[in-house]
């Protein structure tokens, strides 16, 4: 084993430029794991020709790398079993890449694909290749439907969702069968009475337009010899906004009856094949769901109930024919993304009777999501939930913070409210389907008698249903409370889309999802959903460049709010993709619109200088100029864009735009930087830590502006004065720059204004206002004060991705063994497995433990003091570089 081991201590050193320590072997043999096609697990109806193929290599040994990989694509599962692959066999790489692009013959549509890889470790060993993973396609073209688009015959202004159904005979046994809908609004689908999937809310929301998504489902064990019914209900979604608010949704140029097409394709054992398509042999009728809106609530009349109207029995004589449509968009691609679920289910915590029939549910935290009622009355008895975040003093809900933005022209749409109408048949249950809210209390009304106990409602936690990857748990309980604050309102905000609130907006706003993106993506696996939301981006982008400030949009958003303070989603979260994945297609797919918006931001203020944008947006008190904090991420958007020119092989655009970043840097450093006392303007916290957060000060005074910004904190007592644009960068400007347990203080604060003075009020998300009782910007679950959560990762924690190695391919270890603080530990699931730093401090100092994961290195970088491991003390410690393992060291 001398002679790998000196290759691989070889290979290292010329990587990184310095050695490592390369601890002994273990003995136990690591293989490939957690094997992904477009970063999803066995995926179905993908469209994607060249699908990314990612896996791992789990093996605890220290020093574990790969060295090699051989991959296996085919159609025949017991081939590829056997080492073959009839797609794509490729040849024994010597790579350490975990990440591939196929390349094999051209894939086929509707066409299962079994794949696995065959790795060999840092010895050049052969390992146990992988288990077999899929990936199946789905219409790769949309020449490729068969099936039309259909509706019923009613207009926009009709409440009432439409029902569709279709029977047809099966008289062969089934191999396999795949439904693949496209939608124009929301739906659910059903076979034989059985609800397909458990999917909420799809498809997501697109610019319909523009960009229509299918998604695609296995029914083989829902069909049945003989007779077979399918069942469509559609509901409105963004498609046929009905409801009125500021952003004028219902004006929409896309706007339209909710419409359909679907294919349902069927392979017999036989060999044979058969579509059932949407056509004008479907019927339809209108359903309970007598009123849906994404925006406010849902109306449902159980008395309109038609019993089986999904099965294949059911008499649909009185349903009237469909209607052809034309379709939504000439673009229909594949979902390829977490979907929306029902993820958590709360029972109510307590229940409060306040009269006869009124009663309020307090679910004990704030969500996103539905509530759902199970109850017994006479028929017609209307049952009203209403959703709010707060009580007011009298006992009753409070939706005053919530529904400022809504105009409604009438009083039959009530925000947040869902309206039930029993049948009077037993014991009912009611949830909506096409609607989530935003709410911690229900005020549940009924005009007759009826009897309610604490169990009868539950509430469901909706949002895109993206796996968590990172914990953070410390010795300060406030500061565990708002990590998990943060990601209750990071999650409730994930709805195909970041949103800004789930309640009063639910918008794309742009600002508030680069802001919260890191926070995200060191806790959840995101970046399917920032994909899908970077081709929203791509959708609405005008050609002179333009982005509107919430995306996707029916065209409010591009004359306020939109700055490069905004709308640098375009470049940071691409650039963010590629520093925690490693994956640079969403920098090549985004690189055409980056470089339209920073050149039009060119063209418009070629000084370098830029007032465009909102500024920093809810401050505490102090206002910073907005052309300081605008200019400072039109330079940052600069700056992505020369380097993803870099990696993209782009040389003269390199150049091009480095000029430019450089160009921005210096014009705001000329007007706003005192180079004799290291003051930027007038000394603010967001004046001093955004330039120093981004990157903007020069390298010899960044010690000066950081001292200053250092001293404005204890001026203000160790307190917030910033607004969101300031609380993404001052907690980072400070721990990155030499005052971590400034930052800490801050971080740490229980006193008006901070993160803590929300918890130690009963906060259980984020909100949207420092002041707890302020009359405006007051919902209570927004996201984008949220960079806190991604702050406990990087600035106590240390863990950062390398932009010269990303995907965590080597982490860097900057821990801060903060004052005040005893114990600290996160962990990040990256791509190449779970990176742990944890410190707990003693008498005697620090014993800082990490994890680094195989296949991957770390360079850490301890705080001052002697440094040891075991008995033996270690130099260097300003870049110290180690191998996949475990290491304990100790910091006196």
């Amino acid at each position: 084993m001398k002679q790998p081991l000196c290759k691989l201590a070889l290979y290292t050193a010329l990587l990184f430029n310095n050695l490592f320590i390369i601890p002994a072997y273990a003995a136990v043999p690591g293989k490939a794991a957690g094997l992904q096609c477009e970063h999803l697990l066995n995926p179905i109806g993908i469209d994607a020709p060249h699908p990314r193929l990612t896996w791992l290599l789990t093996d605890e040994q220290q020093g574990a790398a790969q060295t090699a990989y051989q991959l296996f694509v085919g159609t025949d599962s017991a081939s590829v079993s056997a080492g073959k692959g009839d797609s794509w066999l490729t040849t024994k790489i010597m790579s350490a890449a975990n990440l591939v692009s196929y390349q094999g013959k051209p894939l086929q549509p509707f066409t299962k694909y079994y794949w696995r890889v065959q790795l060999w470790d840092q010895a050049g060993k052969k390992l146990s290749a992988s288990a077999i993973a899929s990936f199946e396609t789905g219409m790769m073209n949309m020449r490729n439907w068969k099936g039309s688009w259909i509706s019923d015959n009613k207009g926009i202004a009709v409440n009432p969702a439409p029902y569709f159904r279709r029977t047809f005979k099966i008289a062969k046994s089934i191999r396999s069968a795949r439904a693949y809908i496209a939608v124009a609004g929301l739906y659910e689908m059903y076979i034989n009475g059985q609800k397909i999937g458990n999917h909420r809310l799809d498809p997501m929301y697109t610019r319909f337009d523009r960009r229509t998504l299918y998604v695609a489902y296995d029914v083989t064990t829902q069909l049945q010899s003989g007779k077979n019914a399918i069942g469509v209900l559609l509901g409105n979604g963004w498609y046929n906004h009905q409801s009125t608010a500021v952003w004028f949704f219902h004006q929409a140029p896309w706007r339209g009856r909710p419409t359909f097409c679907m294919d349902l394709r069927i392979t017999y054992t036989d060999g044979s094949e058969e579509t059932i398509s949407s056509n004008t042999q479907w019927k339809t009728s209108l359903s309970p769901v007598v009123f849906n809106s994404i925006y406010t609530a849902e109306h449902y009349d159980a008395r309109r109930e038609q019993a089986g109207w999904n099965t294949p029995n059911f008499i649909d004589s009185a349903w009237k024919p469909v209607i052809n449509r034309a379709a939504p968009s000439q673009n229909i691609v594949a979902q390829s993304l977490q979907p929306i679920r029902n993820v958590e289910e709360i029972a109510a915590k307590s229940i409060t009777k306040i009269d006869n029939n009124l009663w309020v549910f307090d679910i004990g935290r704030n969500i996103s999501g539905v509530s759902q009622i199970t109850v017994k009355g006479d028929s017609g008895t209307v049952i009203r939930l209403k959703h709010a975040e707060r009580m007011n003093k009298n006992g009753h809900v409070d939706q005053s913070n919530i529904d400022l933005h809504y105009r409604p022209t009438d009083d039959k749409d009530p925000f947040q409210t869902d309206i039930f109408i029993l049948s009077g048949k037993g014991e009912e249950t009611f949830m909506p389907k096409f609607n989530y809210k935003g709410f911690q209390y229900v005020e549940v009304s009924s005009n007759k008698p009826v009897e309610l106990t604490k169990e009868s409602l539950k509430a469901y936690f909706m949002h895109s249903d993206v796996a968590p990857i990172g914990t953070v748990t410390s010795s300060n309980k406030t500061l565990n409370q708002i990590w998990t604050a943060t990601n209750n309102s990071y999650l409730s905000n994930l709805f195909g889309y970041p949103t800004d609130c789930p309640q009063r907006e639910k918008n794309g706003w742009t600002g508030d999802a680069h802001i919260a993106c890191e926070t995200g993506l060191y806790s959840f696996d995101a970046i399917t959903i920032y994909e899908k939301w970077l081709a929203d981006h791509r959708d609405e982008q005008q050609p002179n460049g333009v982005l509107p400030s919430i995306i996707p949009t029916g065209g409010w958003g591009y004359e306020w709010g939109n700055g490069p303070d905004w709308t640098s989603t375009i470049a940071i979260i691409p650039w963010n993709i590629y520093l925690f994945y490693g994956d640079s297609k969403l920098l090549a797919d985004s690189y055409a619109s980056i470089e339209k918006y920073v050149n039009h931001i060119d063209e418009l203020y070629p000084t370098g200088l830029t007032s465009w944008g909102l500024g920093d947006w809810v401050p505490v008190k102090s206002v910073s100029p907005v052309e300081l904090t605008s200019s400072v991420y039109y330079y940052a958007d600069a700056c992505i864009l020369a380097k993803t020119a870099k990696i993209l092989g782009k040389q003269a655009d390199f150049t091009k735009y480095s000029a430019l970043a450089n160009k921005i840097k210096n014009a705001i450093n000329t007007k706003y930087l005192n180079t004799e006392t290291g003051m930027y303007g007038k000394g603010l916290q967001t004046e001093l830590s955004v330039p120093l957060y981004w990157d903007v000060v020069p390298q010899n005074l960044k010690g000066k502006v950081a001292a200053n910004l250092a001293q404005r904190v204890a001026a203000d007592n160790y307190h917030l004065d910033v607004g969101i644009l300031g609380a993404k960068a001052i907690l980072g400007a400070l721990s990155d720059n030499g005052y971590p347990d400034v930052a800490y203080k801050i971080a740490s604060q229980e006193t008006y204004p901070s993160w803590g003075w929300w918890m130690v009020n009963g906060a259980t998300t984020l909100y949207e206002n420092w002041k707890i009782d302020a009359k405006f910007d007051i919902s209570l679950n927004h996201i984008m004060f949220g960079e806190i959560g991604a702050w406990l990762y990087k600035g106590i924690a240390g863990i950062h991705p390398d932009q010269d190695h990303p995907g965590f391919k080597n982490v860097l270890l900057q821990p801060n063994f903060v004052a005040g603080l005893n114990e600290f530990t996160a962990t990040h699931n990256g791509p190449y497995g779970k990176i742990i730093s944890s410190w707990q401090r003693s008498n005697t100092g620090v014993t800082y433990r990490i994890t680094v994961p195989a296949n991957s290195t770390a360079t850490i970088k301890f705080p001052e003091g002697k440094v040891y491991q075991g008995a033996k003390p270690i130099t260097g410690t300003q870049q110290y570089k180690v191998t996949a393992g475990s290491y304990v060291f100790d910091v006196k």
